[in-house]
């Protein structure tokens, strides 16, 4: 089975992609939402987010994820040390996921694929596109957040034309392109790359 990756900045579109690949009968793993449901639910995890960050950043078991980003998004060191415990949880649970699935191939979607390696762990890498301008309004409007944090979140991720420039196939959702036509010649690309038709 094919393994492949999907990846974007914030605010690009990748949920909405993903969306259209599950309506076509393809798996889709969300390492964002995997992490959150691990940073509640492993215990090993728990306890190592506690001993980096303090008990304070769980209040009644659940993460206070506001106060988590205002750590770590100003604190570049910080976030490292963040991510170091969280991706090795969150790449067992999606190995995990992945040897479970039945499907001529599956989708793995995650923002920092590259910038944590396991980008090699694919057989091939899609990027969802969008300007950095409409990115930052999308992600404004739908986590009803700042601008200064959805731009601090953008710079502490890879290079938009940078991380294109990396993936084997593009997908551009900037609003003036049909996204769904692009989906489907994809979704007929990789079947056949995976040997079916």
């Amino acid at each position: 089975m094919l393994k492949i990756g999907i990846t974007g900045g914030i605010g690009s579109g990748k949920s909405m992609v993903c969306q259209v690949f599950q309506s076509l009968g393809i798996p889709v793993f969300n390492a964002d939402e995997a992490a959150r449901f691990l940073m509640e639910h492993d215990d090993v995890l728990v306890n190592n987010i506690r001993s980096l960050l303090g008990n304070e950043v769980y209040v009644n078991g659940r993460l206070d994820r506001e106060r988590v980003a205002e750590m770590v998004f100003a604190d570049p060191a910080l976030l490292g040390q963040l991510n170091q415990l969280v991706h090795p949880a969150t790449v067992k649970y999606a190995n995990e996921w992945m040897e479970k699935q039945h499907a001529p191939y599956l989708i793995k979607e995650a923002a920092i694929f590259f910038e944590s390696g396991n980008y090699t762990e694919m057989q091939a890498m899609v990027g969802v596109y969008a300007p950095r301008e409409l990115r930052l309004t999308r992600a404004m409007n739908r986590g009803n957040i700042t601008e200064e944090k959805v731009l601090s979140i953008m710079n502490n991720q890879m290079d938009e034309n940078e991380k294109m420039a990396k993936c084997d196939y593009i997908i551009t959702n900037d609003d003036k392109t049909a996204v769904l036509p692009q989906v489907l010649q994809l979704h007929q690309a990789l079947l056949h790359r995976s040997g079916i038709n």
